[in-house]
């Protein structure tokens, strides 16, 4: 049977900012959400891709999963429901992407265990998630059901990419955080995550502690600075730091989904999806697959909205 490299989680259309002279007069809709970034990016590595989801049997579910199979993501395990479907308005704000969501029983939160099915267990070598996935509604369960049915079978990448304004019970949600790191074994954080869940703490202390709870391999991105990579090595841990790439940037909007997308691509492109195999690889290899994140990030923030570039993008960009 062909593995799969899977993505779960959530499935919204953007509606990204139209401005003239400073003000915004309308939005123009884009396909996104992290987990559906990442396979957008994933696919277009050329790499086998997966969604795992549920989109609303309306226009914008119709349109989403148009846009899945132009993309050439396997929807066989995209349900369609009689839910409406996530929206999702993005401003700029200090410089940073805000959202406003419209996903109240949308079809994306209905997830349930039950779709975590013995043949997707079967297919999946890689299985990614996080992002408003870990928040609303059964796909918290969904995604943990996943997670821990494959630990062990497939390699388990998590990125918690929190959104504060859509937290409405923080204590539940830090117990949902603990268990999705204790299941995986990649886990990615940015500098703004970890200001969250951790105010006041050194990105990198915190990060070393998370190697405790689970993960064997924890990325911390720091925007146009680059990413540091923690990594367990018997009783020691390495630390592996990649500086960014300089680029004008448009917005960030997609950035770290992209730089997750550009690192699990390389990861594949050395077979190094097992927890062993990611632990035993050697350090440059880490090392460029970290790089090739960054670079697919930066790419990304060139241009506007969640853009992942393809490999000859990416390849022409690592050249340059």
């Amino acid at each position: 049977m062909k593995r799969w490299l899977v993505c779960l989680g959530e499935i919204l259309v953007d509606f990204l900012p139209l401005e003239r002279d400073g003000t915004i007069t309308g939005f123009s809709l884009h396909p996104g959400g992290g987990p559906f970034n990442v396979a957008v990016g994933l696919a277009r590595m050329g790499v086998p891709t997966a969604f795992v989801s549920k989109v609303g049997n309306d226009y914008f579910g119709r349109r989403l999963r148009s846009h899945v199979r132009a993309e050439g993501i396997n929807d066989r395990w995209l349900a369609s429901v009689e839910a409406p479907t996530t929206l999702a308005f993005v401003t700029i704000e200090d410089g940073e992407p805000a959202f406003t969501f419209y996903g109240d029983a949308a079809a994306d939160t209905l997830l349930t265990p039950a779709d975590i099915t013995p043949d997707l267990v079967e297919a999946t070598a890689l299985l990614h998630f996080g992002g408003i996935s870990l928040l609303r509604g059964t796909t918290p369960s969904a995604a943990l059901a996943a997670a821990l049915g494959l630990r062990g079978k497939a390699l388990v990448s998590l990125d918690i990419n929190v959104r504060p304004r859509l937290i409405t019970d923080e204590a539940s949600y830090r117990a949902t955080v603990a268990q999705a790191v204790a299941a995986c074994d990649l886990l990615k954080l940015s500098a703004a995550d970890i200001a969250w869940l951790a105010p006041a703490t050194n990105p990198l202390v915190y990060a070393r502690a998370q190697l405790e709870a689970g993960p064997c391999v924890v990325a911390v991105t720091r925007g146009g600075e680059g990413v540091t990579a923690l990594r367990r090595q018997g009783d020691r841990i390495e630390q592996l730091d990649v500086p960014g790439f300089k680029v004008q940037v448009a917005d960030t909007v997609g950035a770290g989904d992209t730089f997750s997308a550009g690192l699990l691509a390389a990861l594949a492109d050395t077979d190094a999806l097992s927890r062993d195999a990611l632990t035993q690889m050697p350090s440059a290899s880490l090392v460029e697959a970290l790089r090739r994140g960054a670079a697919a990030a930066a790419l990304a923030c060139s241009r506007p909205g969640a853009n992942p570039p393809n490999r000859a993008e990416l390849e022409a960009f690592l050249c340059t």
